[in-house]
């Protein structure tokens, strides 16, 4: 006797509750239910919002009128039940909601008419808040690490001003002198070497500066604040566009 075959479910992830008045099976509503504090921060990567149909717009001719934004490369969509789940993967950049990656869209209906409301999850965007923190800790620790080698640089400096009267002889031997032929021939004579650039530092032996990290971590943090508001307000207009077809 063999056991019967469970067919395999497709993935749902049902931000807005259970199934059926039952408990939700969503891998990422069970992981805000385990650590209820991840509620406050998964605004950084997750976009809602609502758009209105408009009146007498049955969930069917709105979904509808919204595939075409689901039917492209790399996106795999089921509707069921009022509800268009979608996952995308290796989305091209033509695409116009390429920068999320998974999503719910739901048509509630209400005394005030129909709304469509959408839940959509972006890793771009958790990516660039988590490059932020990052490139700072890299300027931190660059930081400390100038502060750590300020001892051994004042050391050096006082055994160097210790040591300047065998330094002279030394760059004075430096100076090479004119080959016979080569003055014959009229090349101009080997400059001698000014005065202070035995002191100055090689390139080897320059201090760590953290200015590049803080550099990466602002122009993330610009990224993330500007894609955060603008593909809120972008992905809301498409959605509004393609529904009321204005």
């Amino acid at each position: 006797m063999t056991s019967p075959v469970r067919a395999a479910q497709p993935w749902s992830p049902q931000p807005w509750g259970a199934n059926d008045g039952g408990v939700s099976t969503d891998s990422s509503a069970l992981f805000v239910e385990k650590f209820p504090n991840m509620r406050l921060i998964n605004w950084i990567w997750h976009v809602r919002g609502s758009v209105a149909l408009a009146p007498g717009q049955s969930s069917e001719a709105a979904f509808d009128r919204l595939a075409p934004l689901f039917n492209v490369t790399g996106t795999s969509h089921e509707l069921a039940n009022d509800t268009l789940t979608f996952r995308k993967k290796d989305q091209p950049a033509q695409d116009k909601m390429s920068v999320f990656d998974s999503g719910v869209l739901r048509i509630e209906k209400g005394a005030a008419g129909s709304v469509l409301r959408y839940h959509l999850i972006s890793r771009a965007l958790l990516f660039c808040f988590l490059l932020v923190p990052l490139f700072l800790g890299i300027a931190e620790f660059t930081t400390f690490l100038g502060k750590f080698e300020k001892p051994k640089t004042a050391a050096a400096a006082t055994s160097g001003k210790t040591s300047d009267a065998s330094k002279k002889p030394a760059a004075e031997a430096t100076i090479v002198p004119q080959n016979p032929i080569d003055k014959f021939l009229g090349a101009p004579a080997p400059e001698k070497p000014k005065k202070g650039d035995a002191d100055k530092p090689r390139g080897r032996n320059k201090k760590p500066s953290p200015t590049a990290a803080y550099v990466f971590a602002a122009m993330f943090a610009a990224l993330y604040v500007i894609g955060r508001i603008l593909e809120d307000r972008l992905v809301k207009r498409l959605f509004k566009k393609n529904l009321l077809g204005s």
